[in-house]
């Protein structure tokens, strides 16, 4: 086996919809490609009435082919264990048959495995994995943007943009960075060009659709390589939970923005901040599981600077309109830096094996992470009641204590529940 061509992508998840139909749906994105692809995205969850979704994206970036194979095959086996009862095991990581059963009956798990199919293709045609590999092909195989030609003026070499510099979040970075620390380029020949215009392109739309269609989703993920890293908002600046008006809706801080160590520091509420890093965190410890690799977990920034990012898109909407879902987003770098192996866009396929079954054990403990109290569901809590307690006390960033907490929090509860119907059988 090897990578998953553009079509063997799309042929997988119209597969599992039609392989697990009383487990998930295929969704056709609203945006077709500038080649004229139409993506779709599975909506996992045997329920329909889960109050919290997450989203995992891949391939954003044409030439990191590793983004869709993963999602397909994280996608694959959850189902498929979800259908037989069965749990899942990763090398030194488990999860119960109760676990799986418990992300696919309280969780809407999207996964959209090619957000990028033109530039995957363009990526793969290049490699010569349909025919002889030259030199010059060789070169075009990295390559990272989609394949809009609208800002080329005829220079092959200028065809495309960035989809992960084209959300609406600092997409202006003349206007908002530091010039000596851009996070993106106005120039069509670079690589990070950042389009026309904020969500010019049909492949940040299609994002940003599933976003606004599903507003119950709280959590999101976007698959890339290569550093081994596990990435929390911010990306334009070093984050900083003191000031709430040095932001990046503040225009007082224009070209300030993007330098370590400066005046300027991007807000995060503290408590946001301790949230993503404690899931990030659960996250790597479930991929260090699988066979020892350790991936740190970092805000973006750390990285380099970034403006327009689908992460930080993710993050800043409910800052723009509150009346938004606040969605904890990440971005994952898989392929760890130090083994040479893995520190290529795209590893051999038996090396890409290794990294998909530790990504898909830290994909599962997200969704864990994610998916609400089963102690609530069990007893039918209102849903605003689910909201307010895990508002308090989310109970995903506990660590060890979390599972005696829990079960100590439902003893007590389901004791309450029963008093509560004895009294009303008895009349009181």
């Amino acid at each position: 086996m090897s990578y998953l061509s553009v079509s063997e992508v799309e042929s997988a998840v119209e597969g599992l919809a039609k392989a697990h139909p009383g487990l998930c749906e295929r969704i056709p994105l609203q945006h077709p490609t500038f080649e004229r692809r139409t993506c779709h995205a599975l909506r996992i969850c045997r329920k329909s009435l889960s109050t919290t979704g997450i989203l995992f994206t891949g391939s954003v970036h044409g030439c990191e082919w590793g983004g869709a194979d993963i999602c397909v095959s994280f996608a694959a086996d959850l189902l498929e264990a979800a259908a037989t009862g069965a749990g899942l095991s990763y090398g030194g990581k488990s999860f119960s048959a109760w676990a799986v059963s418990s992300i696919v009956n309280g969780l809407d798990v999207f996964v959209f495995p090619c957000v990028n199919p033109d530039g995957r293709y363009y990526s793969q045609l290049q490699a010569g994995i349909w025919r002889p590999l030259t030199p010059s092909a060789a070169a075009q195989s990295v390559w990272r943007k989609n394949r809009n030609p609208v800002s080329s003026g005829g220079d092959a070499s200028r065809i495309g943009v960035d989809i992960n510099r084209n959300y609406d979040f600092l997409w202006d970075f003349a206007t908002a960075m530091d010039p000596a620390a851009p996070g993106a380029s106005a120039d069509p020949s670079k690589m990070d060009f950042h389009g026309v215009a904020a969500e010019s392109e049909p492949e940040t739309k299609n994002v940003a659709w599933l976003l606004e269609t599903y507003p119950h989703i709280r959590w999101f993920m976007d698959i890339h390589c290569h550093k081994g890293d596990v990435l929390y908002s911010w990306g334009d600046d070093q984050n900083q939970s003191a000031d709430p008006s040095m932001n990046f809706r503040n225009a007082r801080w224009n070209r300030k923005r993007g330098l370590p160590d400066d005046a300027y520091r991007e807000f995060i509420p503290s408590a946001d901040q301790v949230m993503a890093r404690a899931a990030a965190e659960r996250f790597s410890a479930a991929l260090t599981a699988v066979r020892g690799t350790v991936y740190p977990v970092k805000p973006s920034f750390e990285l380099y600077p970034t403006s327009g990012t689908g992460q930080d898109y993710g993050y800043a909407r409910h800052f723009v309109d509150p009346v938004k879902t606040k969605v904890f987003a990440y971005t994952l770098e898989y392929g760890l830096e130090s083994r040479p192996e893995e520190n290529t866009f795209q590893p051999k396929w038996p090396v890409m094996v290794e990294i998909i079954r530790e990504v898909s054990a830290g994909m599962l403990e997200l969704c864990l992470v994610a998916r609400p109290s089963p102690i609530f569901d069990r007893l039918r809590f209102p849903i605003p009641l689910i909201r307010l307690w895990r508002r308090l006390w989310p109970w995903e960033i506990w660590g060890p204590l979390r599972r005696p907490a829990v079960v100590s929090l439902g003893i007590v509860a389901l004791i309450l529940a029963a008093i509560t119907r004895r009294r009303r059988r008895r009349g009181c």
